[in-house]
């Protein structure tokens, strides 16, 4: 098996390299926090959503010991909106374990012992600010190594042996040479060059040894088995706001899908969509609600529909807050509002605002 020249690659990377914003410069130390935060920030995220949403939160946690001696609550705010909300609250965690050690751990292992950190995590942690000679798999990785080898076997039944060749991309002595840029250029490649459709193979340092260009199949890998098909689930929600533009909210359970982050009252999310009668027989108030709309969310493994009701009244008794707490309109958009509850409030408000 051969291994594809490092140099080559690197050399790519010393004139082609993204300029991200957690990137350190040319002659820059890595700066750990920021690396870690970047990595889990970009699981399961693109790089163009995830920029903005970084340069905020680091402007305000500039530190592993600022984001560790924040309230989760504020975190969760600050994270609102990227989704996978589990990330936010190991994020969390994971800045105290840290500050309670003095720093993070500058060894794999050290790294996988925190609240939230894989082994892809890890590995990328430790290769780009600690400078360990290991390869850090993700899907670019994984897109890289299938050509490279030509594996035909599809994902995710691939994700072994695909893992076991791409520990050995940095088996020559300029990779183990520069651990953290040969991480980084491996990722840079995958999101460029060796892209998911349509790869750039003429212009890639490893087109040379690499079996997938050879055998015309680059561009077919790597193979995927077929998705199940992602099932339904609807819901109602509802938005009732009071005369001085207080909206009832609540936060869900400390467990589960979208743990403690802020949602509107409603219902469960079932299998079935839910009639006017039952869905109203769960509002949180009793007013004059209308059907302001319908909303539609994609999660990783169903889609949801939400019905959402909209009323008015003219003051909330501390019977209607109950379990719940109130905040004015105008605070909403700070609050931690996962993507679902941010459009079915904006169909709520804007309900009321035509009505």
């Amino acid at each position: 098996m051969i291994t594809p020249p490092a140099h080559a690659l690197l050399h790519w990377y010393d004139r082609h390299r993204r300029t991200l914003p957690w990137r350190c410069t040319e002659g820059e130390a890595p700066d750990p926090y920021r690396v870690w935060l970047s990595e889990i920030m970009l699981q399961q995220t693109t790089v163009k959503a995830v920029g903005p949403y970084y340069l905020r939160f680091v402007e305000r946690f500039p530190t592993v010991q600022a984001l560790a001696s924040a309230p989760r609550d504020d975190v969760l705010a600050a994270w609102a909106g990227l989704g996978y909300y589990s990330r936010a609250r190991n994020l969390h965690a994971c800045a105290q374990a840290v500050a309670a050690l003095g720093g993070f751990p500058r060894t794999v292992e050290g790294l996988r012992a925190l609240p939230g950190i894989g082994a892809y995590t890890a590995a990328a942690v430790a290769a780009i600010a600690f400078g360990v000679p290991v390869v850090p798999v993700d899907g670019n990785v994984e897109r890289v190594t299938a050509r490279l080898y030509n594996v035909q076997d599809p994902l995710p039944a691939a994700r072994k042996t695909l893992a076991q060749l791409a520990s050995g991309l940095n088996a020559d002595a300029p990779a183990r040479a520069r651990p953290s840029d040969f991480a980084q250029a491996l990722f840079d490649l995958g999101s460029s060059l060796c892209s998911p459709r349509q790869p750039a193979c003429g212009l890639c340092p490893w087109q040379g040894v690499c079996e997938g260009y050879a055998q015309g199949t680059a561009a077919t890998l790597p193979r995927k088995a077929p998705k199940a098909e992602r099932p339904v689930r609807y819901g109602v929600h509802f938005m009732v706001m009071d005369r001085a533009a207080n909206v009832l909210l609540r936060k869900r359970p400390e467990t589960g899908l979208l743990a403690a982050m802020t949602e509107l009252p409603g219902t469960e999310w079932r299998a079935t969509p839910w009639t006017e009668a039952e869905a109203l027989a769960h509002a949180p108030v009793a007013a004059q609600w209308s059907n302001a709309g319908a909303v539609k969310h994609v999660f990783t493994h169903f889609t949801l529909n939400v019905v959402v009701y909209a009323a008015q009244v003219e003051r909330f008794s501390n019977q209607d807050v109950g379990e719940g707490f109130l905040l004015p309109a105008a605070q909403t958009k700070t609050a931690s509002l996962p993507s679902i509850m941010q459009k079915c409030m904006s169909t709520g408000y804007n309900f009321l605002h035509r009505a």
